[in-house]
């Protein structure tokens, strides 16, 4: 795997944003540039940004390449489970696909009881809740501890710079975002999705413990899977062999996800209100070598590094099309 000194060197090439005039009209996410082009297609440019508490927190090298890749392996592995938006990769940091409306729910999928964000079901465990976005969840829960059933715990999607809200199947059908039907239609591909990413990551002796999914209508009228799926910032995974050991010691588990960088906010009394900390460059280049590594073995390929400004060769590629 690429060395820390090589990550750190990459710090300056990060990708902070595009700004493409030339590809459509152009919308910001946390994470990801969107342009949505005259013949019905989107283009999805995925940042170095990282969000956290729902706000960018920072940028981490290599970032928007681990989260694209690994989400082209995870749609790959899933396309049988349901259609996914994507019709080609034209760059290690870019998806186009088709031009979809977005559901205005993220439906999350929980395996195990954890967290330290608001919305965490761990979080509001520990605060005395047991009825938890209409789950009935049993007393004497430990932090980490797998629960009987994998439980869906659906959110809102945030207006840019607001906070997501867990919510239950009822409020979203009294609300008006989607219908019982539709609810139910995306419950079961979730869970299906879930298994699915549970199965493969296991075979790599990693436990999949959480993930969100984010699904659209394609023009055709279908449900299709958008965004992203099964990467670090999306989903939490921990090592398997040394999962039992520190839940019998009460340790936190060994993770690959975005959570270290989280963590490491949270020590510091950041939960997404006020001033972000400064975050030094050891820090980053740790969370971006842990990204590193979710690729490496969840998938089992080696990850590309090129230590390059990731902007111009983007820039390339999508002038070209």
């Amino acid at each position: 795997m690429i060395s820390i000194e090589e990550i750190k060197k990459q710090i300056p090439n990060c990708l902070a944003g595009t700004n493409f005039a030339n590809l459509g009209k152009r919308y910001e996410g946390k994470v990801r540039d969107n342009y949505t082009t005259v013949d019905g297609k989107r283009i999805i440019v995925i940042t170095d940004r990282l969000s956290a508490f729902d706000r960018v927190i920072c940028l981490i090298p290599f970032k928007g390449q681990v989260l694209n890749q690994m989400a082209k392996f995870w749609f790959e592995q899933t396309k049988d489970i349901i259609e996914n938006h994507v019709i080609e990769y034209p760059d290690a940091n870019v998806i186009i696909g088709r031009e979809c409306k977005p559901l205005p729910v993220e439906m999350v999928v929980r395996g195990y009881i954890t967290g330290v964000t608001s919305t965490s079901a761990w979080y509001n465990y520990e605060k005395g809740v047991r009825n938890f976005c209409g789950n009935v969840l049993p007393e004497g829960l430990k932090k980490n501890q797998k629960l009987p059933v994998p439980i869906i715990t659906p959110s809102t999607k945030a207006e840019h710079g607001g906070h997501d809200e867990s919510v239950s199947r009822d409020q979203i059908i009294e609300r008006g975002l989607l219908t019982a039907e539709r609810y139910d239609t995306l419950a079961s591909a979730c869970l299906k999705l879930y298994q699915r990413g549970v199965e493969i990551a296991a075979k790599q002796g990693i436990i999949f413990v959480d993930t969100k999914y984010e699904f659209g209508i394609s023009p055709e009228g279908k449900i299709v899977l958008i965004d992203e799926i099964h990467t670090p910032d999306s989903s939490r995974f921990w090592f398997a062999d040394e999962y039992e050991k520190r839940f019998a010691a009460g340790e936190e588990q060994k993770k690959i996800d975005k959570e270290y960088l989280r963590e490491w906010l949270a020590e510091r009394g950041f939960r997404g209100e006020g001033e972000i900390p400064a975050i030094p460059e050891d820090i980053k280049a740790e969370t971006a070598r842990r990204y590193i590594e979710a690729y490496e073995l969840i998938t089992g390929q080696k990850f590309d590094a090129q230590v390059e400004p990731v902007l111009p060769r983007v820039e390339k590629v999508l002038l070209n099309i």
